[in-house]
């Protein structure tokens, strides 16, 4: 076989054309080569970067991506974006604007042999043709440290232009060597306004699209789709297509059949990736900042999502001792109570508990000295391991003891006048350290003003 001959089969594949001439005579396919029978999301991906929706920070005049077209150099890049923000559409129109061959790749359905045979065919394309070749690896998280480093050597040396897609964060899922040869580009998930657009796309496009189904749609059902897809356009164009079947040739989609077409929206929440921790952060910072409408949003957020609900209490016990602290000392105590009223209660009851809880840490003064107080306090145990405990401070249950001296001068403060002794707790080389400066707020506030009272009849007032 010659080179050359490797290269039969490439028209719907080669870039630019996306499948045109003779794919076009084919029955079931328009005169672009767009299978007509496949989903609406597969027949509206865009044919140009003009159609293209979204993503402008990438994509606009001067942006990363924009200057890389418009130079006509392609490179090897990883695409991170949530499902249906346009990652694997991208990646075929940046083929299709350099005229390089676009060869897709799943590393969910295929393997590294797949990927070694198409390293070897672009290698043979380029020595023969000078044709250069991206290949798009979706999925890319999915192989492991050793498939991800075997793109490495062929990424270098320019025999192909990797293309990765993920939803996953790289930092955590890519190795470190293909991230300094493929630098991150992270698309945003769609707007509102952007996939009202997409929407509209499909509506009025015929042949491939809606225009010439013989179905009408309300603007307050798209509106309603683009609301409810969660930035995702392929959920959007599923939706809008399953409310088109449902009312069928001469109906009019609604916003009764949109909402049955979507039936249950489901969540966009990740509980075992990056989207779990970012909602839990969210909803720490909402309380932090003492912002109850957000703490509320992003707490529903976590429960309709699916989140573990025992995983939201931790994190709200964590919040009162880390964040409100002394200042209002009744908070561990209120998500400690709410923690055992969902234990008691379950879903969906134990939920307000749960939500009274995250109000209450919201509204509640705020201090972080404790946990501050605290982290100083390890440090200096951990400098000073050796330093004695003073004598006075020491337990002396035998006579041997008492006679070394330990418990000796130990004063109970409760039986001194005033109920306060000049005694002193802290080893001889750290008396004066302070670890524990309470804040102005809240409980800590009377907290300062006895500690001040107790310095200056222990004569260390100021």
């Amino acid at each position: 076989m010659s080179d050359l001959d490797l290269f039969a089969g490439d028209g719907p594949e080669r870039v630019g054309s996306e499948g045109t001439s003779a794919e076009g005579d084919l029955a079931g396919q328009d005169a672009a080569g767009v299978d007509l029978s496949a989903p609406l999301a597969a027949r509206m991906r865009p044919r140009s970067l003009g159609a293209f929706r979204g993503q402008d920070h990438l994509l606009g005049p001067g942006r990363a991506i924009r200057s890389m077209l418009d130079q006509g150099a392609p490179q090897s890049m990883i695409l991170w974006g949530p499902p249906g923000s346009g990652k694997t559409t991208l990646a075929r129109l940046i083929a299709a604007e350099t005229s390089v061959r676009f060869v897709p790749f799943s590393a969910v359905t295929e393997g590294i042999a797949r990927v070694r045979e198409i390293i070897e065919e672009a290698g043979v394309r380029l020595q023969a043709t000078g044709l250069r070749t991206i290949l798009f690896c979706d999925e890319i998280h999915r192989f492991n440290k050793a498939q991800q480093d075997a793109f490495l050597p062929h990424v270098e040396a320019g025999t192909v232009i990797l293309i990765g897609a993920t939803t996953e964060n790289p930092s955590f899922e890519i190795v470190r060597p293909l991230l300094s040869r493929a630098p991150v580009y992270v698309l945003n998930a769609l707007g509102e306004p952007e996939l009202r657009l997409i929407l509209d796309d499909a509506v009025g496009a015929e042949g491939r699209g809606l225009g010439g189904s013989g179905v009408t749609f309300e603007d307050e059902a798209l509106d309603f789709i683009a609301a409810a897809a969660d930035g995702d356009a392929r959920r959007a164009l599923g939706v809008l297509e399953a409310a088109s079947n449902l009312v069928g040739t001469g109906g009019q989609v609604g916003l009764d059949a949109a909402r049955e077409a979507l039936q249950h929206r489901f969540a966009t929440y990740d509980k075992a990736g990056e989207g779990h921790y970012n909602h839990a952060s969210a909803l720490h910072k909402s309380i932090r900042g003492s912002d109850p409408d957000a703490a509320l949003y992003w707490l529903a957020r976590m429960i309709d999502g699916g989140e573990d609900p025992r995983y939201i209490a931790r994190r709200l016990v964590r919040m009162a001792v880390e964040d409100i602290g002394m200042a209002d000392p009744v908070a561990l105590h209120v998500t400690i109570a709410a923690r055992d009223a969902f234990q008691f209660l379950g879903s969906p009851e134990g939920e307000l508990a749960l939500a009274q809880a995250a109000l209450y840490l919201a509204t509640a003064p705020k201090s972080n000295r404790a946990y501050q107080a605290w982290s100083s306090a390890l440090a200096k145990a951990r400098q000073t391991p050796g330093a004695q405990i003073p004598l006075h401070l020491r337990n002396a249950p035998t006579s041997l003891m008492k006679d070394l001296g330990y418990g000796a001068g130990y004063k109970y403060d409760p039986s001194e006048e005033g109920g306060i002794s000049q005694q002193t707790y802290l080893p001889e080389e750290i008396a004066n350290e302070r670890f524990y400066e309470p804040g102005p707020f809240g409980f800590e506030k009377t907290v300062a003003e006895r500690l001040k009272w107790w310095a200056e009849r222990r004569g260390g007032g100021e």
